[in-house]
Parts: C-alpha cells; sequence; structure tokens
C-alpha cells in the first residue's frame, strides 16, 4: 500500500458519529484519494410480505434504498471538496456485501469503525470485522473514537523469525505500509517483536537442561533477527521493542505503554476448521487491543469469496 487511490468507508447508520468516514476524509486530504461511503442495508420484513407480488417486494425494498441514499447524500453535505461517491445496496449479510464490493472494484482499502463499549471503555469487534479480517483481500482498518495526532506513535507488529516465505513477506508488507502511514499521520514508527518464555515442563522432564541459558539464546535469536529486519528498512535499534510473552499480551501493553494511535499487523486469513482448532495469532492480538488496526493480507491473498 505505498498509494491509496480508491477507499470502501462502511457507513453505520446507526451511529450519529461516522468515524470511518472521519478517518477515510483524513486519509483522502492527504493521498487524493476517491471515497465510496458504503452501506448495506436488510430487513427480512420485506421478504416475507407474502400478500405483495416479486415485483410490488422489488420496489419497496428499492425505495428502501432510496430513502437511504437521500440520507447518505445529506450525511456528505459537508464533504464538497472530497469526491464522495455513495452507495448502498441491499443484502443479508454486509461483509459479503463489502467484499464483493471490493472483489468487483479493486479497492486500496477498507475502512469500518468499531463498536465502544460505554461502560467497559473497550472496543468491541462485530461479526462483520472478523469476517472482514479474515476474508477481505483489501486492508481493513479498523478506527474508534480518537484523532490520529500529528506525532503520534504507530506499532508495526512482526514475527521477525519465522521462516514461512508466507510470513517473510508479510513482515515486509507490514513495515512498508506503517512507513508509509507514519509518512502520512506524521507519526513515529515502533517495530514489535515478540519471543516465547521457556517452556517449564522442559526444566522440569530434563534436569540437565539451562533454562536461563534457552532463555538467552532465543531472546538474542529474536533480537538480531528483529534488528536485520529493522536496519533493511533504516528503523533505529531505539524504535524496536523486543519482548518476552505472547503476542496477545506483549503488543496491546506496548501500544497502551505508547499511546499508539493504530496498530498494522498481518493476518494469514485462515478460515473454516483450521481457523476454529488453530485459531490465529493476529486475531488474539486485534481482540485485546483499544486503538486503531490495520489488518493486512500476503500478497497474492484470494478471498474464500473470489470463487
Amino acid at each position: 500500500m505505498d498509494k491509496i487511490k480508491r477507499i470502501l468507508t462502511v457507513i453505520d447508520p446507526t451511529k450519529e458519529r461516522q468515524n470511518s468516514l472521519e478517518r477515510s476524509i483524513h486519509l483522502a486530504e492527504r493521498t487524493g484519494a476517491e471515497i465510496t461511503a458504503f452501506m448495506s442495508i436488510y430487513d427480512f420484513s420485506y421478504e416475507m410480505t407474502t400478500m405483495l407480488s416479486k415485483e410490488e417486494r422489488e420496489a419497496m425494498r428499492n425505495a428502501v434504498v432510496k430513502d437511504r441514499e437521500a440520507w447518505l447524500n445529506e450525511l456528505l453535505t459537508p464533504y464538497a471538496d472530497i469526491k464522495v461517491t455513495p452507495k448502498v445496496v441491499w443484502h443479508n449479510r454486509p461483509y459479503e456485501a463489502i467484499i464483493n464490493t471490493v472483489l468487483e472494484s479493486q479497492y486500496d482499502l477498507v475502512v469500518k469503525a468499531t463498536h465502544q463499549h460505554d461502560t467497559l471503555k473497550s472496543v468491541i469487534f462485530t461479526p462483520t470485522d472478523w469476517h472482514l479480517i479474515r476474508k477481505c483481500p483489501a486492508p481493513v482498518l479498523l478506527v474508534k473514537d480518537h484523532e490520529w495526532p500529528e506525532n503520534g506513535n504507530i506499532l508495526a507488529a512482526v514475527n521477525s523469525v519465522s521462516d514461512n516465505e508466507q510470513h517473510l513477506e508479510l513482515n515486509n508488507r507490514i513495515i512498508k505500509d506503517a512507513q508509509f502511514l507514519c509518512d502520512l499521520a506524521k507519526a513515529k514508527l515502533t517495530l514489535v517483536n515478540t519471543y516465547p518464555a521457556t517452556p517449564v515442563n522442559i526444566a522440569i522432564e530434563i534436569p540437565e537442561f539451562n533454562p536461563s541459558q534457552y532463555n538467552e539464546a532465543v531472546k538474542k535469536h529474536h533480537e538480531d533477527e528483529t534488528l536485520k529486519l529493522a536496519e533493511r528498512f533504516a528503523i533505529d535499534k531505539q524504535d524496536c521493542v523486543i519482548k518476552e510473552g505472547l503476542p496477545e499480551d506483549v503488543i496491546p501493553y506496548i501500544a497502551k505503554q505508547k499511546d499508539a494511535e493504530l496498530v498494522v499487523i498481518g493476518t494469514v486469513g485462515r478460515t473454516g476448521l483450521s481457523a476454529a482448532l488453530i485459531g490465529n495469532t493476529a486475531e488474539h492480538v486485534i481482540d485485546s487491543l483499544d486503538c486503531d488496526v490495520l489488518a493486512l493480507k500476503p500478497d497474492g491473498y484470494k478471498s474464500p469469496l473470489a470463487d
């Protein structure tokens, strides 16, 4: 994502403030991107009106769509200086409607607001969010209530010691996209890598095993590989955080410590049985974050909805 030319912004008609649109406008002002303000609507009652003919039901749906289009046009009135095109579709699965639109028109970025839980003061990710993270081929930016202040902090979460080709390519994409967004937002980049703690059961089962020595070796390996990765992208050593622990614990901790406005993370988009049995590390991390998240897929990723 070395450029952003087309943004698909998901509008939530139940919210008074459209955080996704505000963030998209913010990006468009800096990139010259065109925005499509997208809304998926559906009301099952219009499908169950058996007293009406198919044509009459279709006319009723079209009337609802036109009503929402009028509301959307009014919402977009203050943004006359930015090219924003409204788009309303009738679909019973919002994530499918979003992904189909991305596949049809090749958007560079999907921007969607997350739901803020007023009592817990945390972000709640909806099923639509998770489907987009897993299946959308375009980068997905999930946003919350705060602005992106100048001189803020952006984190790039990488797995620097993986020998998986897909993960290595994803590391490169995460850092490049994070640097691109840092330039746009005038933010500071921090590279974050985690490494596992020494397995307790090994120390118990193998008496001659030296956990301290093992832990130092693992730490050094992660530090060396992370710093090599950082050097390739001209990132200073002092802007690298290599910390012991699980990614879902460490990354949110660092994000909170630095008051990060955004975390850039990669996800392989695992779905189906493998997702249920293995899970996605990225999803565990995202679920623990209380800031904006940019979720990226590997280059060449093909959405299951593209078939």
